[in-house]
């Protein structure tokens, strides 16, 4: 699929993101990275901390409270050190889609006042791909999903009662359907419709940095 970038400097650097965040693991928090790398070398400029040495709350509250754009935790063995990361904080497993249509537009939904993607808890003892339709399903009240492929997983810290991981399944999918979509209000979701791609690059620029990379991966894909 051919992009132009210059509509759109938020997708450019999303795409150049996605190509350098799989030698590394990129974590959100309000918009800011904790970046996981094997890497001696800086990220961003960003500080530089022994991974193993750290004590992740009190990285958390720096990023949330400080004015810091990033922090890199340093790891010789990427995986090793990512497991080490996961043991550090509770994991809530989630799973979301990419929708496109017959015109080839995508599936967004207006959320607490920022335009996002489907997405949602994996419930006990469903696949990731279940999860995935039954909450895109739930928050858009469209049908005939059908999954093509998996296309990346995010992460983002939040807090409630304590801090935790939101680790996110995103797959691209697909629907014929023509019926009338219906925002779950419940779940502070005001608006669903289909955008085309002109529109998709204008509310990437207003949304989160994960919602970039689940787009920038379609892109790669």
């Amino acid at each position: 699929m051919a992009l132009t970038f210059n509509k759109s400097s938020a997708v450019f650097f999303a795409v150049s993101l996605f190509k350098i965040i799989r030698q590394m693991y990129k974590v959100f928090i309000n918009e800011k990275p904790i970046i996981i790398t094997s890497s001696s070398k800086k990220v961003n400029n960003f500080p530089v901390h022994i991974l193993k040495n750290i004590v992740l709350d009190e990285i958390i509250h720096k990023l949330r409270y400080k004015n810091i754009k990033g922090i890199n935790l340093y790891t010789p063995d990427l995986e090793e050190g990512w497991q080490y990361f996961l043991s550090l904080i509770q994991v809530v497993k989630a799973s979301g889609g990419l929708v496109m249509n017959d015109k080839n537009e995508f599936l967004f939904i207006y959320r607490n006042g920022i335009w996002d993607l489907p997405k949602g808890r994996i419930e006990k003892g469903e696949s990731t791909e279940v999860a995935a339709i039954r909450e895109v399903e739930e928050e858009c009240g469209i049908f005939n999903l059908s999954i093509k492929k998996k296309l990346t997983t995010t992460y983002h810290i939040y807090f409630q009662d304590k801090n935790k991981l939101k680790l996110t399944h995103w797959f691209l999918m697909h629907s014929d359907y023509k019926g009338v979509l219906k925002p779950q209000i419940e779940e502070g979701i005001t608006e669903v419709s289909f955008k085309k791609e002109s529109e998709v690059l204008e509310i990437l620029e207003q949304s989160y940095a994960n919602i970039k990379l689940v787009y920038a991966s379609y892109l790669e894909s």
